[in-house]
This record gives structure tokens, sequence and C-alpha cells, in this order.
């Protein structure tokens, strides 16, 4: 497998086929790990690094879940390359923002990847559709404990999983929930929401991650503290949380349907007329209409597009994927008149 060819790929998080895939996008586990054969990566030399490097591409070799899986050295892929990996939510800003001594592994179908030297030696992460964290959970565990029966972690009795932010000390695991929430945010509670979750200690952040704000109503909501709480624990209290929050997007969806109607369904029509007719468009005004155009196919008002479909073309129109697709590199001006084109021909098709 190539970077070129995930292009026209659909990843495992993007089918839109897991449990209350309407409103919940992705589940995903990250565990954070260093190895004792070098120090953190903010105080690792470059022989450090590399050598991390070669003892991780080592041990993946051996390990079942990895089977098929690509060792992408990040110095040997290009601008637009290790932007691709960003919009597929493979690894993060900050990795790519300086490949030296640094690499991603991605699995064929993009449910598993590690990120090589980033903040810890080891970012793990495994995603799935749809709200199934315990499911996502299992496959992860299997996964470190393969791992760990062939590299040497950082581990303290007292502690937990040592790691270079101290936040993260302790499972050092992160559960994350990715949530499309338009009903909360046209009903105006988003931000009563968003506060009750910041006071349970959970965090909220957007469509990227941490660092990034929320864009086209996507919300993704996580564990902030990991010490102190076994992995069990930090996922059944996500589970709850989550739950209470599906529920109050469902009422917030039949309240429109019931009390305003012929606004929603003028709202949804004209999101998807524009879609289907733009000549030039950014990428922030197509994610904010395909969200509306989402909340019809979900609520049965829009019949003719696939979720999946929606989904795949939230990470298409981004500006590495359009540059990939057309094998060449492409100015905003271009980006926004092929994302336009790229857009009515995947509505035409429908």
């Amino acid at each position: 497998m190539e970077l070129n060819d995930l292009i026209h790929h659909t990843g495992e998080w993007l089918k839109g086929t897991g449990p209350f895939g309407h409103i919940v996008l992705s589940s995903r586990i990250r565990l954070a790990r260093n190895l004792t054969l070098a120090p953190f990566t903010n105080k690792a030399g470059k022989k450090d690094m590399e050598a991390v490097l070669k003892a991780v591409e080592t041990a993946i070799g051996s390990i079942d879940q990895f089977k098929g899986s690509v060792f992408f050295r990040l110095n040997e892929l290009d601008n637009v390359g290790r932007q691709f990996l960003v919009e597929r939510h493979l690894m993060s800003h900050d990795h790519a923002a300086s490949p030296q001594g640094k690499a991603v592994i991605v699995s064929p179908e993009e449910a598993l990847s590690v990120m090589v030297n980033e903040e810890d030696h080891l970012r793990i992460q495994v995603m799935q559709s749809g709200f199934n964290l315990d499911g996502t959970w299992e496959i992860m565990n299997a996964v470190d404990n393969a791992l760990s029966e062939q590299l040497p972690y950082a581990f303290s009795p007292e502690w937990g999983f040592l790691t270079a932010c101290p936040t993260n000390t302790g499972t050092a695991m992160r559960g994350s929930v990715m949530m499309h929430l338009p009903a909360l945010v046209m009903t105006r509670q988003i931000n009563k929401v968003l506060a009750a979750i910041a006071k349970l200690s959970f965090a909220s952040r957007g469509f990227y991650g941490e660092g990034t704000q929320a864009i086209g109503n996507f919300y993704q909501i996580s564990n902030q503290v990991s010490l102190g709480h076994s992995e069990t624990d930090i996922i059944q209290n996500i589970n709850g949380l989550i739950r209470q929050i599906i529920e109050q997007e469902e009422q917030a969806r039949q309240a429109l349907l019931v009390q305003n109607r012929s606004a929603l369904e003028d709202k949804i029509w004209r999101a998807w007329g524009v879609l289907k007719s733009a000549r030039i468009i950014s990428s922030q005004e197509t994610i904010e209409l395909l969200s509306i155009v989402r909340l019809g196919v979900d609520v049965g008002i829009i019949t003719a597009l696939a979720t999946t479909t929606l989904n795949e073309l939230f990470i298409m129109i981004q500006p590495a994927h359009l540059q990939k697709i057309d094998g060449k590199k492409l100015g905003a001006a271009e980006r926004d008149i092929r994302r336009a084109q790229l857009i009515r021909e995947k509505f035409q098709a429908a």
C-alpha cells in the first residue's frame, strides 16, 4: 500500500455503519507510550529518535494487527502528503509540522495508526465507526499487549505509564467520540451542553482535535484525566456522557421537526441547492453546508444521498485531498473551483 492508494479508499471510521451513526461519526481510543531505550522526544537527539523508529518498525513486523500496514517516514513525504494524513485524522498537525525523525504507521483499513516520535515515542490510535468505544478498546487492548511484548515500555508501579505531559500519566489513555450536533446548535443549547461537559472534566474540541475549533457542528468529546482511573472507568464515564448528549441531540432534532419543520426544510434544501450548483466554494462553507445536508439525510428529509457519501466528502474536499486527486499542486482559488466540481459530481452520481 502506498499513500496514493488511500485517496479513493473509505476508512473504517467513515463508513457510517456503527451504532448511533446518525449522531456519532466515530469512536477513538488513543494511548501514549514511551520506551526505555531513549529519552522523551523533547530531550531526544537524532540518534535516539532513529533508534525508536527502527525498534518500532521491527516490532510491528511480527504483530498480526499490523499485517499489511505501511510505515511512512515523514521526511520522505512532501507537505501535501503529510497534510493528507492529517486530513484523514491519522496524525496530528504538530507531528506533520516537523517531520525529521518521525513516522506514522497506517493499517489497510485505517482503523489503526501509530504516530512515532510525536510528543511521546508512540501515540497509538484505534478508530471505529459510530458509538463503539467498548469495541474500540477491545482492539486497542490487544494491540497494546502485542506491542508491549516487543518493546520496553517506560512504566512506574506508582504512576503508571510515563508520558511527556503529566496529564497523560496513569493509563495514558484518551477516549474520544466525534459527534455531529447540528440541532443543539440550531436550538442554541450547545453552549449549555459544552459548559456541562467542562464541569465534568471532559474536553470538547473541533473536527481535528486539540487546538481546533468546532466547524460543521462537529464536536470531539474526550476525557482529560487518566491518572487514578482505570481504562474501564474512563470508557464507562465517557459512554454515560455521550448517551446523554445523544438523547439531547435527538430531542432537539425532534423539536425542530415538530415545531418549525418548514424553516428546517428550507435551511436543508437551500444548503443542498448551493452544493449542487456552486462553481466556487471554500472548505469552511462546504463543511457548514454538508453538515446541514447530513442533518437532512439523518432525519429523512433528503433521501437521495447516503451518509457514507457525505462522510467521505467532509474529507475529500480538504486541500491536500483535492491536490492528491488531481495529482498536482493547486492554489487556493484553483482548489475552490475543484472542490465545487467534485461536490457536483458526487451529488449527481448519488
